[in-house]
C-alpha cells in the first residue's frame, strides 16, 4: 500500500493558535464533592463558547502534567478537612480562576496539549502519537530502509506535528529526524500542487535552509525527513536546552537568563535575513519564523520547515500579529516574528508584551534601532520596515558571509502561481480576522467608557441641564396660557379698545379735562432661548398688548384721580 494510501485524519480547519479563555461561573456540590461549571471561549466571539464541568482533581491532573515546565503556577493547596464549607468553596473558586488566568495568558503553556484537552476535550481528544505511528508504518511499507529509532516526545510546540528519530538501515550510525503534520486550516493549494510543492523541498540547496533528506504530501497529512543535529537549533543555543528534552521543559522557565554576543547577534541575524530575502523573492511564502525553525550547524543558521505554510499550519505567534492591521501581508509576518527572534538573541528571553514601550539595555544602540523598527508602538501603527531595509540598518550591513554555497530552487512557473493564490488566500484570513479583532476592541472600549464613573457623571449633568430647561420651558407655556385663559375671559363681558386708537374721556361743557389713566406697562423682555424664533409672530405680538392692557385696567385705582369742583350753569337764573 502506498504511503497514506487511506488517511486516518482529516483537512484540520481549527486554528489552534486562537487563543482560549476560561471563567468558572459557578460550582456546584454532588455526592461529597465539588464540581465547578466553566464557561470556555475560543477568540472574541461569544458564539463560539461552550461549558465544561470540572472537580478539583481534574485541575490538579492538570497541574501535575505542567510540573515539567518547573514553573511556579499558583495552584490552590489541597485541603482535607472542611473542604465542603461555603466559604472554602467560594475562596477555592476564585484560587481555580486565577491559576486559569495565568496558564492561558502564558504564550507556551496556553498552546500546549494538556491545556487545550482540559479546556476543549470535543476537539483534542485524539491520540496524535497514534496517528502518526499509524501514518508513519505505512510510510515504511512502501520505503522499507528507513527504521524507526524512537520517538521523540513533545519536542516541538504542535499539538498535531510529532517527531521521530530514525535511521537508515545500511547505514546505522547516521540519525535523521521525522516529522508528521496533518494539515492546517490555512491549506489552499490542491492536493496535486501540494504535493509537487512538498517533493519540490528536497531539491531546494541554499546555505541557510536545512536540507530536506525526502519529503511527501496526502490528501490529509505530510511527512518530512532531515538530519538530526544533536546541538540543536538556535532557541536551545539561547536557553542552554537540550534538543531532546520536552518543549515545555526546554523554554518555559530557563534557569539562567542570557542573551547572545554581538558578534553573533550580527551573524546569525544576517544570515536569517538573507534567506527570508530569497524565499520572499522566489515568490514562496513562509510566515514561521522563530527560534526554534532556525538549526545551527557551527556558526551558520539554517532555515526549518519550509513545509508548514504549504501546509496550511499557523504561525507561532499568530496571536501577537492578528492584534495589529498593518501587518497584513505575509512579508510583513516573516519581518515582525524576527523581531521576537532578534529580542530573544539579545536579552535571552521573549518579550512580556508586544508592543514594547521601551527595551532594555543591550549591547548596542544599533540593536535597540532594529528592535524599534519592528516591535514599537510607533511600527506597530505605521508597518514593518521590509527585509531589503533591515539589511541596510547598521547592525546587519557590515555583515562579511563567507559562504559560497550555491542556490537552487526551481519552482515551475505553474506551481508559482498556484502559490502566489495560496498566499493571497492566506493573507485575506488574516485581515479578516484582524478586522474582527479591531470591531472587538472598539466595542469594549465603548462599553468601558459609557460604564466609567466620569462618563456616569457628565450623563447626570445633562440630565440635570436637560431637566431644568424643560421646566424653564414648561413654566412660560403654563404663564402664556393663563394669560390667553384671562384674556378670554375679560373680553366677553367688556371688549377691549385697541391701545392704536384710545377713546378719548367725555368731557362736559365747561368743565375741566378729566386726567386719562396712566398708560401701560412696558413689556419685559422675553428670557434668552434657542428655542424662539428669531422673526416677531403677530399673534403673540397681539397677545401680549392685551394683556398688557387687561392689566393696566385692572390695576385701575379711582382714589388717584385729581378732585375737582363742578359749577354748574344749567339750573335757570332769576334775577
Amino acid at each position: 500500500m502506498a504511503f497514506m494510501e487511506k488517511p486516518l485524519a482529516g483537512k484540520v480547519l481549527l486554528d489552534d493558535t486562537a487563543p482560549l479563555s476560561a471563567v468558572i461561573e459557578a460550582s456546584q456540590t454532588l455526592h461529597s464533592h465539588t464540581e465547578y461549571i466553566i464557561r470556555v471561549q475560543r477568540g472574541i466571539s461569544m458564539e463560539n463558547s461552550w461549558q465544561i464541568i470540572r472537580r478539583y482533581s481534574d485541575f490538579d491532573l492538570l497541574n501535575n502534567s505542567l510540573q515539567v515546565s518547573a514553573l511556579s503556577l499558583p495552584f490552590p493547596p489541597k485541603k482535607l478537612i472542611g473542604n465542603m464549607d461555603r466559604e472554602f468553596i467560594a475562596e477555592r473558586q476564585k484560587g481555580l480562576q486565577n491559576y486559569l488566568n495565568v496558564i492561558t495568558s502564558n504564550h507556551i503553556l496556553s498552546n500546549c496539549e494538556p491545556v487545550k484537552k482540559f479546556l476543549d476535550p470535543n476537539n483534542y481528544s485524539v491520540n496524535y502519537t497514534e496517528i502518526a505511528l499509524q501514518h508513519v508504518s505505512m510510510f515504511f511499507r512502501s520505503e522499507p530502509k528507513w527504521e524507526v529509532v524512537e520517538p521523540l516526545k513533545d519536542i516541538g510546540w504542535r499539538i498535531r506535528k510529532k517527531y521521530f528519530l530514525m535511521k537508515i538501515k545500511n547505514q546505522p550510525k547516521e540519525r535523521l529526524a521525522l516529522s508528521w503534520a496533518d494539515l492546517g486550516p490555512d491549506k489552499y493549494l490542491s492536493d496535486k500542487d501540494l504535493q509537487c510543492a512538498v517533493k519540490l523541498l528536497s531539491s531546494c540547496s541554499h546555505p541557510y535552509i536545512y536540507k530536506v533528506t525526502f519529503a511527501t504530501a496526502s490528501e490529509s497529512s505530510a511527512l518530512v525527513i532531515r538530519p538530526f543535529n544533536e546541538k540543536g537549533t538556535l532557541k536551545d543555543l539561547i536557553y542552554k536546552a537540550k534538543p531532546k528534552d520536552q518543549f515545555l521543559k526546554k523554554y518555559c522557565n530557563p534557569k539562567k537568563i542570557q542573551g547572545l554576543e554581538i558578534h553573533q547577534i550580527k551573524t546569525f541575524g544576517r544570515q536569517i535575513l538573507e534567506v527570508v530575502k530569497f524565499l520572499h523573492d522566489k515568490g514562496f511564502p513562509y510566515g514561521h519564523l522563530h527560534a526554534s525553525n532556525v538549526m545551527l550547524d557551527g556558526d551558520t543558521c539554517r532555515l526549518l520547515d519550509l513545509e508548514n505554510s504549504l501546509l496550511g499550519l499557523p504561525s507561532f505567534y499568530r496571536s501577537y500579529f492578528t492584534q495589529f492591521r498593518k501587518i497584513n501581508t505575509l512579508e510583513a509576518v516573516d519581518v515582525h516574528c524576527f523581531g521576537h527572534l532578534l529580542y530573544e538573541m539579545t536579552y535571552g528571553r521573549p518579550p512580556d508584551s508586544v508592543p514594547v514601550d521601551s527595551f532594555p539595555p543591550a549591547p548596542s544602540m544599533s540593536v535597540v534601532t532594529v528592535l524599534e523598527s519592528i516591535l514599537s508602538p510607533e511600527a506597530m501603527k505605521n508597518g514593518m520596515p521590509t527585509v531589503s531595509r533591515l539589511l541596510q540598518m547598521p547592525l546587519f550591513s557590515d555583515v562579511l558571509l563567507t559562504n559560497s554555497e550555491k542556490t537552487q530552487f526551481k519552482i515551475p512557473t505553474k506551481l508559482k502561481e498556484a502559490l502566489k493564490i495560496a498566499k493571497e488566500c492566506i493573507e485575506k484570513r488574516l485581515v479578516e480576522e484582524q478586522k474582527l479583532i479591531h470591531q472587538h476592541r472598539r466595542l469594549t472600549r465603548a462599553q468601558s467608557h459609557h460604564g466609567s464613573e466620569e462618563e456616569k457623571k457628565r450623563r447626570k449633568i445633562l440630565a440635570r441641564k436637560k431637566s431644568k430647561r424643560s421646566a424653564f420651558e414648561s413654566g412660560e407655556e403654563q404663564t402664556m396660557k393663563y394669560s390667553n385663559s384671562n384674556n378670554s375671559g375679560s373680553g366677553a363681558s367688556s371688549p377691549l379698545t385697541s391701545p392704536s386708537s384710545p377713546v378719548p374721556p367725555f368731557t362736559a361743557v365747561g368743565a375741566s379735562t378729566i386726567p386719562s389713566p396712566p398708560p401701560p406697562p412696558a413689556v419685559p423682555p422675553l428670557p434668552p432661548n434657542l428655542d424662539v424664533p428669531t422673526q416677531s409672530d403677530p399673534q403673540l405680538v397681539n397677545n401680549t398688548s392685551r394683556g398688557a392692557l387687561l392689566s393696566s385696567i385692572q390695576n385701575f385705582q379711582k382714589g388717584a384721580l385729581k378732585k375737582t369742583e363742578t359749577c354748574d350753569y344749567s339750573a335757570p337764573r332769576i334775577s
